[in-house]
């Protein structure tokens, strides 16, 4: 299989991303609104937990859209997304540790984790706007930390509305592909268009 024809596969079984980001875009929005009118801990235990939801969430949501939740085993690019998926939980010491030293540090601290997460993804999916997904909360994360400029739930509820809007970018971008494929919509559905 051609790379090309591997990051077609990613785009269209995972649409663009698009239930991914969706699903994390939720659970920040949830910490966010949690953090801000119930109490902060509570806020981070539900993004800290609830991060290791957002795949068998995913996987969920595209069976009930019709979309088979995994790459053909000749995608070479499987080896990849395992190791994109294990990114983000193996840089949650460095989220804790800066929590730890300043609490108002942890939404900053895990915007930045989650764009180092996103940035393998430009490849992975063959598509460039994951570049800027990164650069944003990566940039976001930096600049938050260092100026500390609001509540602390600001860094949840900025990363939660990035993370949805780019959810609809991902699926924009894939529908667009999708009606310029053979009218069996390629790869990555079980059963007629969604």
């Amino acid at each position: 299989m051609l790379i090309q024809d591997a990051q077609r596969e990613v785009r269209t079984v995972f649409f663009g991303g698009f239930v991914g980001q969706l699903v994390s875009g939720l659970i920040w929005l949830v910490s966010a609104a949690l953090a801000t009118w119930i109490e902060p801990a509570l806020g981070i235990w539900v993004l800290v937990a609830g991060g290791f939801f957002i795949f068998p969430l995913t996987q969920l949501l595209l069976r009930l859209m019709g979309r088979r939740p995994f790459l053909s085993p000749e995608n070479r690019l499987n080896a990849l997304a395992m190791q994109v998926a294990f990114t983000l939980p193996l840089n949650l010491p460095l989220v804790a540790a800066a929590t730890f030293y300043r609490q108002e540090w942890f939404y900053p601290a895990f915007m930045i984790a989650l764009g180092t997460h996103y940035l393998p993804f430009v490849f992975l999916y063959g598509m460039p706007h994951f570049g800027a997904l990164a650069a944003i909360l990566v940039g976001g994360g930096v600049a938050l930390g260092l100026t500390n400029p609001g509540p602390f739930a600001l860094g949840g509820w900025l990363t939660a509305a990035v993370l949805l809007i780019f959810a609809l970018v991902g699926a924009w971008v894939i529908r667009r592909e999708l009606v310029r494929l053979p009218a069996e919509t390629g790869p990555g559905v079980t059963k007629g268009p969604s």
